[in-house]
């Protein structure tokens, strides 16, 4: 007898979105945190989020299509999102060979050995950036003050992250002159993406919400109550990128509503335990992916009743 449900890989769409135009969606999300790391830290970032970006399309086009015609190297979208999200989230002057490196894991180990888009466990560009920093953990922190605008094309100038100095400019850390991986320092640029992304109906505000939230509630506990150190934890580091861009990933997230709400919760507990107790000054990359392990539990037992149904 021939099955009469066959159920899919998530994300399951319910309208007539495709993968490919979500995919696409969340490049244009994208062009504003693109464009801070250019402007901030010039010719480095160009040729990091290029190299990044065409080598996990390429890796997912050897192994899919096993082609490199420019319409399987294009494909659905995803590798392109994989590869421009770990540049992203890669330090100005990574070598790269870093940014290939990464790229390959991404795809090649965290995605496509699970089976491909909608079966992997953990987000590819956080898997990728782990594999980086647990291999070569002083390129990986090795960071660089922002460039002036008036002198583009100068040398990067080594500096310390905010998260790592403990402290720094509100205007600075909102408009992204500071110190850090390519994508995370704008907060501006990050929240023009997130909101694009909110009013397409491409993500739930319940996770970054959940995950801002528990952030700021245990910043605002461990800080005597100090709005500044509340606002100085949620702008600085990758926390407010990997919010609205990492753990909104459809694929690795919950289903969910109050799954959601728990998972962005979870990140944020992991996050801040991270930054309070551990010596690590960071720790968005492992809190997203810990998540990401306990998502089918969270789906498990956040099913929502069947209208009607009656306890036995």
């Amino acid at each position: 007898m021939t099955e009469k449900l066959k159920v899919g890989p998530s994300p399951h769409i319910l309208d007539s979105r495709s993968v490919s135009s979500i995919m696409w969606d969340v490049v244009i999300a994208l062009i504003p945190v693109t464009a801070a790391a250019i402007i901030y830290f010039g010719l480095n970032a160009v040729f990091i989020l290029l190299v990044s970006t065409l080598s996990a399309m390429i890796f997912e086009s050897l192994v899919v299509h096993k082609s490199l015609k420019p319409k399987k190297v294009l494909g659905d979208g995803s590798a392109a999102v994989t590869g421009l999200l770990l540049g992203l989230i890669l330090p100005p002057s990574a070598p790269l060979w870093m940014a290939v490196v990464g790229s390959g894991v991404a795809i090649l180990l965290a995605k496509q050995a699970f089976g491909g888009i909608g079966n992997n466990i953990f987000n590819p560009a956080l898997v990728g950036r782990a594999v980086l920093f647990m291999s070569w953990p002083v390129l990986m922190t090795r960071w660089h003050q922002p460039l002036a605008l008036d002198n583009w094309f100068a040398d990067l100038v080594s500096g310390a992250t905010p998260l790592g100095a403990g402290s720094a400019s509100l205007i600075d850390l909102v408009l992204g002159n500071v110190g850090g991986s390519l994508g995370e320092t704008s907060v501006v640029a990050i929240l023009l993406g997130g909101i694009y992304l909110l009013l397409k109906g491409h993500i739930d505000w319940r996770i970054p919400g959940g995950y801002i939230g528990t952030a700021a509630i245990i910043a605002l506990l461990t800080n005597q109550f100090s709005l500044e150190a509340v606002a100085f934890h949620i702008c600085a580091g990758g926390l407010l990128f990997g919010a609205v861009f990492m753990a909104t990933d459809m694929v690795t997230s919950p289903t969910t509503k109050v799954g959601r709400l728990l998972f962005g919760i979870g990140c944020g507990l992991v996050t801040m335990y991270v930054r309070v107790f551990a010596s690590a000054p960071e720790g968005v990359t492992y809190a997203i992916l810990f998540m990401n392990a306990l998502v089918p539990l969270i789906d498990r037992y956040t099913v929502p009743k069947t209208f009607g149904e009656v306890k036995k």
